[in-house]
């Protein structure tokens, strides 16, 4: 975000006030109705609302997504199964690089670790989370609040095969909501085009606009080996947006930190972000080299290279954002308001002080409780399942989160799923996590010598990594069902490390309960209190991966004094085209040239509101069919994580249009094509 257009922003309702027009990830619970009929003269009735809540699917890879058939079938995007395809290539079938197309159903391809997931009801626990931490403070403050939660969770969701419950913290412990989601644990892909036409312009353009991109596939759920019956899908409309049209998008954005405290913004500034940037800047550079190796290093590195290079440029654009005096100014004097609108109110007291005190304590605990978990896939293996062991001879209650009853289901897919495992880039990310450990926490740190003991990070990752047998699905599966048992009787490498390890994280881990997290969750509740007496209850929560929606229209914007169009077309794909990567054309789109359509509207911009985690989520127009899937922001979305300016934010979506071209002549599949037709 350039400093000039971060003066323009208008963002003192992002901290604590009622939204302005556009903004807003609203719960499906809470949606701001009257206001968006007073803004656009139509809102959407509860039948409506019903619907879409139905037809809407969350990825556990941590994206968005809908059903768009009776049969299944889900609309996401193509960097959302990328992992899917690598995870289902090889030397001879590469399909991240070629693309697939399911002839028919029986060969659509398992989705490792993926899961799909619809909500079915969104209740209020509020008044019992908070009951059960009441007069509490600290590690008992956390630990009591965990324990009620386990039982929320545990008794609404029996049936542990189909269902899923998740109870999420909204307003930083202002309220608690349960979330019951309906599952479908077996995802397979049907449809990817090549992996160019979804990364046209690659680094370059993402988070830009104009852009030329096909990121969309399809997945499709199934149970009991056969497709699942989804009669209140989302209706597929392979039609061009209309300027100025209303446009909802409905999907799971991941966090947002619009609520955060002047101090947790600084700590965001000064400690994170900077460590962030550098030691990922790092990684990627490493990354780059080792890939330049051979073919195979190259195919095998592609997928956690394109997640680097996004994760770097929406870190850059948050830095830039919390260093732009003008954006900063206005989060300022955004708190400034809401501490006079509540001074002088004892039960509110002074929750910035709490949040204060709690963030300096954390800046002592960042880098060690960060470096002392390490990176790697088959680390991470070793890691669930000490944990796992360990955490299952307790009460449900007593668990760590993600451990509990509710949650295990998920922890065991994820674990003992099939997926590839490439031992050189598991060494490389292992050393290079290790080496930064060493570095930020420093030589003679106590836990720098528990992670290295005498052996340099290169040569520890090396050890481990080529001694372990956890890249065995059936090895992980043993020691799952082995418990604690087989887990202390191991002799792999790679789980005693874990072993070794665990006591610091987990003493780490109370320490920040105590010390941060504990306060947080009290001051929390304080701040909200705040908000709510201040502003009334229209108000949007930070986003947590559930359940959104969004409002806005099709609509451009002006950048350095132009007018941004609203659309692209296919035909602009060839004449931004170079022929030198990334603006090299995909094989598919050359050889369809002369069946394509090439004023159908490829890539077009909302005002919708949106973060990541709304990748892939359904773009719905008043009558709730969906035009398009929302795959990204423009440059000056990236500080939206901390505001938003409806005049120059934007989300950037494919059109069902070109979609539905691809479909039908460059990467042709009729079955699907039919299938998107049927009544």
């Amino acid at each position: 975000m350039t400093a000039r257009l971060a003066a323009a922003s208008a963002l003192v309702s992002l901290a604590s006030a009622p939204a302005l027009a556009d903004e807003g990830m609203w719960t499906l619970d809470n949606f701001p109705a009257e206001k968006v009929k007073e803004d656009y003269g139509w809102a959407p009735d509860q039948a409506w609302l019903d619907k879409v809540q139905a037809g809407a699917v969350r990825l556990t890879g941590g994206c968005s997504a809908s059903f768009v058939s009776s049969s299944g079938l889900i609309l996401t995007n193509h960097h959302c199964i990328a992992t899917c395809l690598y995870d289902n290539s090889n030397d001879q079938s590469d399909y991240l690089l070629n693309g697939f197309v399911a002839d028919r159903r029986e060969n659509e391809l398992m989705c490792p670790g993926q899961q799909a997931e619809v909500v079915t009801k969104i209740t209020d626990v509020t008044g019992d989370v908070k009951a059960a931490f009441a007069g509490l403070a600290g590690d008992a403050l956390t630990k009591a609040r965990d324990a009620k939660i386990a039982e929320i969770e545990s008794a609404n969701c029996t049936d542990k095969a189909k269902t899923r419950c998740q109870v999420v913290t909204l307003f930083g412990g202002g309220q608690y909501k349960l979330y019951q989601y309906r599952k479908y644990s077996d995802v397979r892909l049907a449809w990817a085009p090549e992996d160019r036409a979804a990364t046209f312009g690659g680094d370059p353009d993402n988070f830009n606009f104009p852009r030329y991109s096909m990121d969309a596939s399809f997945l499709r759920a199934y149970e009991n080996g056969k497709p699942v019956s989804t009669p209140n899908h989302l209706r597929w409309n392979p039609r061009a947006p209309i300027d100025g049209e209303m446009t909802f998008v409905v999907g799971n954005p991941g966090s947002t930190s619009r609520l955060y405290t002047q101090s947790q913004l600084a700590f965001e500034r000064e400690v994170r972000l900077p460590m962030i940037l550098a030691t990922y800047s790092e990684l990627r550079g490493r990354l780059i080299r080792a890939m330049e190796e051979s073919p195979e290093h190259e195919r095998e590195g592609l997928d956690m290279l394109g997640g680097i290079e996004n994760s770097l440029k929406v870190y850059i654009g948050r830095v830039k954002a919390l260093n732009d005096p003008a954006f900063t100014a206005k989060l300022a004097e955004a708190e400034a308001a809401l501490k006079a609108e509540t001074a002088g109110n004892d039960e509110i007291g002074d929750p910035w002080a709490d949040v204060e005190e709690a963030v300096d304590a954390y800046r002592a605990l960042y880098y060690p409780s960060r470096f002392t978990s390490p990176t790697g896939t088959l680390y991470g293996y070793a890691q669930t399942l000490v944990y796992a062991a360990q955490e299952r001879e307790k009460p449900n209650a007593e668990r760590l989160r993600g451990f509990t009853e509710s949650a295990l289901p998920l922890t065991e897919k994820r674990l003992t799923d099939a997926k590839p495992v490439y031992p050189w880039l598991d060494e490389m990310t292992m050393s290079w996590s290790l080496s930064k450990a060493r570095e930020y926490l420093g030589v003679d740190d106590e836990d720098s010598k528990l992670l290295l003991g005498k052996e340099s990070p290169e040569q520890l990752a090396e050890r481990l990594v080529n001694g372990t047998k956890l890249a065995d699905p059936a090895v992980r599966k043993a020691l799952w069902d082995g418990g604690l048992a087989a887990i202390e009787a191991s002799e792999d490498p790679m789980i005693q490390y874990a072993l070794k390890l665990a006591p610091r994280q987990r003493e780490l881990d109370e320490q920040t309960n105590e010390l941060y997290s504990g306060p947080l969750a009290a001051a929390g509740a304080k701040l909200a209190d705040a908000r709510f007496a201040a502003y009334g209850d229209s108000l949007y929560p930070d986003a947590t991966f559930t359940l959104r929606i969004s409002y806005g229209q099709v609509k451009g914007w002006t950048e350095r004094g132009k007018e941004v169009p609203t659309t692209t077309t296919m035909g602009g794909t060839f004449e931004r085209a170079t022929g030198n990567a990334p603006f090299d054309l995909a094989p598919g789109f050359v050889k369809a040239k002369d069946q394509i359509d090439m004023d159908a509207v490829y890539d077009f911009v909302t005002t919708n509101d949106i973060i990541g985690g709304n990748s892939g989520s359904p773009v719905i127009d008043r009558n709730g069919t969906v035009i398009g899937a929302a795959f990204d922001g423009n440059i000056n979305s990236l500080g939206g994580n901390y505001g938003y300016d409806g005049s120059i934010n934007r989300t950037v979506v494919v059109s069902t249009e070109a979609v539905q071209e691809a479909l039908e002549k460059i990467y042709p599949a009729p079955a699907l094509v039919k299938e998107l037709a049927a009544k």
